[in-house]
């Protein structure tokens, strides 16, 4: 197999090209072919292959730069441009426009540079000249295909670049190649753009089809492979994961289950960042490695609250087992971030991924079609490898709106946890139950919680609530269950308390 240089390519086409044969990378200008090109000949020279990039439309003093932008220098890479190949009149040595050169006399000259150089890789910059060239589709196809004929044998891979300048629909270019390589360029919005990449075409191998977002770095592309979610898990660990708060893991039936996704959601400050921390540290304290990827918050203020509540964050981000990650969605494709997620899975053996928040991951990019989607994929991803994963969601508005909303994407999760406002006697209070849990018995109670210091404080099961559909419930109950504050300002609850 040839290395493609690019990293996240050869993984997408199992290994890599395979050699000796002769593949087309079709993209827009600018969507990263050149670089693309350089990075195939400069993973060749690593190997101990001649490599020859021959441009018909750059000079090059233009690649040269290209390749320095990128830090790469060409030694040992023969670069052959258009000017070099027209024919000289006179001693003065006079250029002739491409449009006055013959194609197969350009054609010839690059046959014979490459007899000279018997390279092992070659790249072509680009079949658009050619085309113009050829001034007729049918020749044109003729070239290509003589062109195919002459590497027969010549145990030389070569990568032929075009921009799209074919009529629509042509795609005799498509055929007459052993491979197809698309990239595409999307300009968004809002944000940065995304850039995507498809392998069209393999013949006899392997490669993983499908859209895989890419992005040029200085240093040239990286490629994000689609998230594949591998087999189906036949059965869940029997372990539970509990929070370390005893009234939260009773209304759950003792916990979490271990390799499985839950989803908290409610109205904006109701505590689903604090749920979520619980479980994080609690895991962390069990010797799990735990991702937070934070979407909606600072990571300075996310430590500032953790501190403030008197939660162990920091020793657990010292000892390395929590580590937390600012997302910035308009700066990241669904794919970088599934692969961001996949490889510290995969190099640290994380036992915990927490999300805050799906939102900030959904709206921040409304022009990608199909999210939700990717995000249930990546939760696939995360059971089929025994990743216990935490989710929020924030409700519309402040008091949040009825449970229908969150029903929407509670299919992502096979745990929904809601937290809720509730009003009584003039206060704002808060409240929990577990609506939906896929892998075992849980409490269909309401149950009153507090935020103090120590985090989240959670009281007995209430009853006697009105409106709780509504998004806006109301408790028509006696005082006695409600939590109060003791004189150390903790939560308790006046009356008999019932064991969870």
């Amino acid at each position: 197999m040839s290395n493609t240089g690019v990293p996240g390519l050869d993984e997408i086409v199992c290994g890599g090209l395979p050699p000796d044969r002769l593949y087309l990378l079709d993209g827009e200008p600018g969507t990263g072919k050149t670089t693309l090109g350089l990075q195939f000949l400069l993973a060749g020279r690593e190997a101990g292959e001649r490599g020859m990039y021959v441009t018909l439309s750059e000079t090059a003093e233009e690649l040269r730069s290209t390749a320095t932008s990128h830090g790469w220098d060409l030694d040992g890479i023969d670069v052959i441009e258009l000017n070099e190949l027209q024919p000289r009149v006179d001693e003065a040595y006079t250029l002739f426009h491409p449009s006055e050169v013959e194609l197969q006399e350009t054609v010839d000259i690059i046959l014979r540079a490459i007899e000279e150089k018997s390279p092992a890789r070659v790249v072509v910059d680009s079949l658009s000249e050619m085309r113009l060239l050829a001034r007729d589709p049918l020749r044109f196809r003729r070239q290509i295909l003589s062109l195919k004929q002459f590497f027969v044998g010549r145990r030389c891979t070569v990568v032929l670049l075009d921009d799209r300048s074919a009529p629509d629909g042509d795609m005799q270019l498509h055929s007459l190649a052993h491979g197809v390589v698309v990239l595409e360029h999307l300009s968004m919005e809002y944000g940065a753009d995304r850039r995507r990449l498809e392998v069209r075409k393999l013949r006899g191998s392997l490669f993983v089809g499908g859209y895989h977002d890419f992005r040029i770095r200085t240093g040239g592309l990286v490629v994000y492979p689609r998230l594949e979610t591998g087999g189906p898990v036949e059965k869940l660990l029997a372990k539970t994961i509990q929070s370390g708060v005893s009234e939260l893991d009773a209304m759950l039936g003792g916990g979490l289950t271990s390799g499985t996704s839950t989803l908290v959601t409610g109205a904006a400050g109701t505590g689903k960042s604090v749920l979520c921390t619980h479980y994080g540290l609690a895991a962390a304290d069990r010797g799990e490695v735990v991702r937070f990827y934070l979407f909606d918050e600072r990571i300075a203020v996310f430590r500032a609250r953790a501190q403030a509540l008197g939660l162990p964050l920091r020793a657990a981000e010292k000892s390395g087992r929590v580590v937390l990650h600012q997302i910035e969605p308009t700066q990241m494709s669904p794919g970088e971030f599934s692969h961001l997620v996949r490889a510290e899975v995969e190099r640290d053996g994380v036992g915990m991924v927490v999300i805050d928040s799906i939102n900030g991951y959904l709206q921040a990019m409304p022009s990608e079609k199909l999210l939700s989607i990717q995000v249930h994929e990546l939760l696939s991803y995360l059971a089929n490898h025994n990743v216990t994963s935490v989710l929020t969601l924030v409700q519309r508005g402040i008091f949040g709106g009825p449970v229908e909303e969150a029903a929407e994407v509670s299919y992502l999760a096979d745990t929904v946890i809601l937290l809720r406002y509730f009003e009584h006697a003039g206060a704002v209070r808060q409240a929990m139950s577990t609506v939906k849990k896929r892998s075992g018995r849980h409490e269909r109670t309401i149950r009153e919680f507090r935020i103090d210091r120590g985090g989240m404080h959670v009281g007995e099961p209430l009853a006697a609530f009105r409106g709780v559909l509504s998004g806006i419930p109301e408790y028509e109950g006696r005082d006695e269950p409600l939590m109060q504050r003791s004189s150390n300002d903790a939560p308790t609850s006046r009356g008999r308390r019932r064991n969870a």
